[in-house]
């Protein structure tokens, strides 16, 4: 595994990791909100590594990259350009860009500020496409919503008891001692002021969606309490082309909770390509 510290438009340092096969087609692998390039794992350790280049990033603000202050994440352009950075300062060659939860609002602003000439496919993973209205919340879980306000609290018992119950919405309540402790670490490890940041933009890409040319893949959980699979026929009708992939018995982190299916159906998206 290779890591690299690349640097982003307004100069914040963005962490990223590589594995694979340096020939190989790259997929760029893009978390959810809270999480970091270790939510990965399943896929980076996998035999899509004998094939792709695999490279995962942490978002500012997450995992290793640099935490710039509160308005940092509210700029569409920002996020574009971390996107953009990792994509030329590692020379990916038409990547697969892979948004789970918050990362395709964030595949969504670099497409918006940089086109999409220069990648080969979009998959997006449990995600949604809005934020900041009435029809952007139809489309996450009550449940989901009931622990929002506690996400955001700076109290760090509030904070950590709703992390703790947003991982097992994520992963499953069958998590593992060993991982639930590793992905609460690095949820925690996150401020509050990036959580409130990035849940606080008002953001509609009803008008980029039917404009997407690439292939694009939407995957779902059908058990997701989070994003709600609503969300991926609401997405599923604005890019007609794109190709629904339902997952049985699965959260809202399908490439988790069934690697194997995951990887095999990445797999064929990717080869297609």
């Amino acid at each position: 595994m290779k890591s690299h510290d690349v640097t982003s438009g307004d100069g914040t340092r963005i962490h990223v990791v590589e594995t694979g096969n340096p020939d190989g087609r790259p997929i760029l692998f893009i978390h959810g909100i809270s999480q970091c390039r270790l939510s990965w794992d399943r896929q980076l350790n996998s035999d899509l590594a004998d094939d792709f280049r695999l490279v995962a990033m942490d978002l500012r603000g997450h995992g290793l990259s640099e935490r710039p202050g509160a308005e940092a994440y509210l700029d569409s352009k920002l996020w574009a350009d971390d996107v953009d950075a990792v994509i030329r300062s590692l020379d990916l060659n038409h990547p697969v860009l892979v948004g789970w939860s918050y990362g395709p609002l964030v595949i969504l602003d670099y497409i918006r500020h940089y086109g999409e000439d220069i990648i080969a496919g979009v998959n997006f993973v449990g995600g949604i496409t809005k934020l900041g209205s009435e029809e952007a919340m139809s489309v996450l879980g009550p449940e989901f919503l009931g622990i929002v306000p506690g996400l955001l609290s700076d109290d760090e018992g509030i904070s950590g008891q709703n992390l703790e119950h947003l991982v097992r919405m994520c992963f499953s309540d069958q998590l593992e001692p060993e991982d639930l402790s590793a992905m609460l670490d690095f949820n925690v490890s996150v401020p509050p002021y990036v959580r409130q940041g990035m849940f606080s933009r008002s953001i509609n890409n009803d008008d980029l969606l039917p404009l997407i040319k690439k292939p694009v893949l939407i995957t779902y959980g059908d058990l997701d309490k989070i994003v709600l699979p609503a969300a991926a026929d609401q997405i599923k009708a604005a890019i007609p082309h794109a190709q629904l992939h339902k997952m049985d018995n699965a959260d809202h982190a399908p490439f988790w909770n069934d690697a194997a299916n995951y990887n095999r159906a990445l797999r064929q998206f990717a080869e297609s390509l």
